[in-house]
């Protein structure tokens, strides 16, 4: 047996590559179930990000449906979801390139059925009875703010689109009852983001295919509305959010009832149009996800008997694109600390769970592998916050006795969002080489009900920094990490998260931020339609406080940050732009503080291209170890730190 080699944290020789991270695995997302076959979207580092509709057919066969010149992606609302729909093996799919729809029949290559215009789609379904898609189109053929709508479109693509409902800012999940004689659909207006007060509407559709008169079921300020989903008897599911947790209920007969109240969360931020909770098994059956406390859990609930059963399955993440279920099936994408995400069936009847397709076809040896730890931490005002550590670990290397390691503070984006325990080799990255990792959930996650999430209203830039600060010195005060070599890192609003960190708080001694918010008056005035009027919530209303967005955005106290900072930044960033990077890094630079700023062709809001996440991540660790003054196990391409 060796034994493990003395050094010091930082400086472990590991395994686990920044090429490994980028090009070892594919993402998995949005299956669905059409017939015996199984579809679902895959993006690929290795081939610049292109995502692919996948099939496996009924013999086991996998293949992949969309040529290799298609990029199956929507810009709608920038951050797209669900992108592509099949029925009767035809694909209906959005071109990146283009933002047209094609069809694609079986063995056919794809046609568009969509003008090219400036026009975006997403989250369509086929009305088989009309020969028609249904859904959401984004207009920017005008020169003011872009206009949505729910629209049908001839899947032959012969005659003029018709738009079905309109009037409203946003339009989601537009669903048409199985016998096609109802119309369901959300909607919401500036300011509300879509987690504030999606409605849910309900409509007859007339002999001609339009919407008679639009009756609300659900829905509001404070009651949030998410995936309305009809059963096969005509009963219509969706979550909604009327006790302060997003549960499960159903309109039947003219009538609303909940099916399982629990302080648990049914439901997601909708960031993305295929986030999904549930599925509708059966008249009887629903398959749903949830979180309770940070931890998520899948089950089986009855709802003529309203009995949840929870699954025993070997997965504790589940994606945000959820379940599809169909005579006893449940297909969806599950994962936990020490898997990989995997797209696998789950049979009903017999208990048997296969794997389709794995994320990662490379084994990672356990030793390793950092196992997270639920941690829970006092915070401002008697609160509580959450969050996974993850120690330092690896089978062939040691600390010096009584050295503490370096501790990196991920502050996820959203930040109506959360971060889950579910594996993630980018985490493993940093902690099979020394340095600790503590994925917080601060104040204004998702996961933990209504009135934990709005911890955040009016409070952006200080709930979220403070919860981050304080989960750095609570890990230093337990003796598992070092108080001098406390890091912090985040990408879109968790790199505003890490700005202001490090400008109003003096807890970190270094920062990486990919793609962060610098300015949050320049975020309200030039970022794109979904989130124009996100911060009147989160800060106040623009312009009338003024005064509160200079007083938040490091920007303008470029005086308080003292300690060094990478800036990564994609140069076709349409939601956070590149000014907002390059001017702090000029600050900084100015003023001499170590600073360095990597820069992106082709890429935008989150890197896709596994040549992107190499360098930014070679360069994230490089950072760290000049100004920490570790030494590298390994050579990596040197960047250029200005002031150091």
């Amino acid at each position: 047996m060796t034994h493990p080699q003395i050094a010091p944290y930082g400086s472990w020789r590991s395994p686990i590559t920044a090429a490994l991270v980028a090009t070892s695995g594919v993402s998995l997302t949005d299956s669905t179930i059409d017939g015996d076959d199984i579809y679902w979207l895959e993006g690929r580092p290795a081939e610049g990000g292109r995502v692919v509709v996948v099939r496996r057919s009924a013999d086991g066969a996998i293949a992949d449906v969309t040529p290799s010149s298609f990029n199956v992606r929507t810009r709608v609302h920038e951050y797209g979801g669900a992108p592509y729909t099949v029925d009767g093996g035809t694909v209906y799919f959005c071109h990146f390139a283009d933002q047209r729809i094609y069809r694609q029949h079986p063995g056919m290559a794809p046609e568009p059925i969509t003008p090219d215009a400036p026009l975006r789609y997403a989250d369509f379904i086929v009305d088989r009875q009309r020969n028609r898609l249904i859904g959401v189109r984004e207009d920017h053929t005008g020169s003011g703010e872009a206009v949505n709508a729910v629209v049908a479109i001839p899947l032959d693509g012969t005659t003029d689109q018709q738009v079905l409902v309109a009037g409203a800012d946003f339009y989601a999940s537009p669903r048409l009852s199985p016998d096609g004689r109802w119309l369901a659909w959300l909607s919401w207006n500036h300011p509300n983001m879509p987690w504030d007060a999606a409605e849910l509407w309900v409509a007859p559709v007339r002999e001609d295919g339009v919407p008679g008169p639009a009756e609300r079921i659900a829905g509001g300020p404070d009651d949030a509305a998410f995936q309305p989903a009809w059963g096969p008897d005509g009963t219509l599911y969706f979550v909604a959010e009327r006790t302060g947790w997003w549960n499960l209920y159903r309109w039947r007969d003219g009538t609303v009832d909940a099916l399982y109240p629990m302080e648990a969360e049914f439901g997601l931020p909708l960031w993305v149009f295929n986030a999904r909770t549930y599925a509708v098994e059966s008249t009887d059956r629903l398959v749903c996800t949830y979180i309770d406390r940070g931890e998520e859990k899948m089950a089986v609930l009855d709802v003529s008997t309203k009995t949840l059963t929870p699954l025993d399955l070997p997965f504790s993440d589940f994606g945000f694109s959820g379940p599809r279920a169909a005579g006893g099936r449940i297909v969806f994408i599950g994962a936990s600390p020490a898997t990989p995400a995997a797209l696998v069936m789950f049979n009903l009847l017999d208990g048997a769970l296969t794997t389709i397709r794995r994320s990662m076809d490379v084994q990672i040896d356990p030793g390793y592998i950092s196992t997270p730890r639920v941690i829970e931490f006092p915070t401002e005002g008697g609160m509580t916050a959450f969050g996974f550590y993850y120690p330092p670990h690896n089978r062939d290397f040691r600390a010096p006795e009584g050295e503490k390691p370096p501790l990196l503070v991920l502050s996820h984006g959203g930040p109506t969002s959360a971060t889950s325990a579910s594996f993630d080799l980018g985490i493993q990255f940093w902690t099979s080489r020394g340095i600790a990792v503590m994925d917080v959930n601060y104040g204004g996650s998702t996961g933990f009900g209504r009135a934990y999430r709005q911890r955040l209203d009016g409070r952006w830039g200080i709930v979220d920094v403070d919860d981050c600060c304080n989960a750095a010195t609570y890990l230093a005060a337990q003796g598992l990490a070092d108080p001098e070599r406390l890091i912090i890192a985040g990408g879109s609003a968790g790199g505003y998260t890490t700005l202001a960190a490090l400008t109003f708080r003096n807890v970190f001694r270094v920062g990486a931020s990919y793609y962060g918010v610098s300015d949050l008056e320049a975020l309200a005035r030039d970022t794109h339609k979904f989130e124009s009027r996100y911060l009147d919530r989160l800060v106040g209303p623009y312009p009338e406080r003024t005064d509160i967005y200079h007083e938040r955005s490091p920007i303008y106290h470029i005086e308080r940050l003292n300690c060094p900072v990478i800036f990564l930044q994609g140069l076709e960033d349409k939601v956070v732009p590149p000014d907002q990077s390059e001017r702090m890094a000029a600050a900084l630079r100015a003023k001499g503080i170590p600073v360095a700023y990597l820069a992106f062709e082709g890429e935008q809001h989150g890197f896709r291209k596994a040549e992107t996440i190499i360098r930014a991540l070679e360069a994230e660790l490089y950072f760290y170890a000049r100004v920490l003054g570790f030494e590298l196990a390994e050579p990596v391409e040197p960047i250029v730190i200005d002031n150091l």
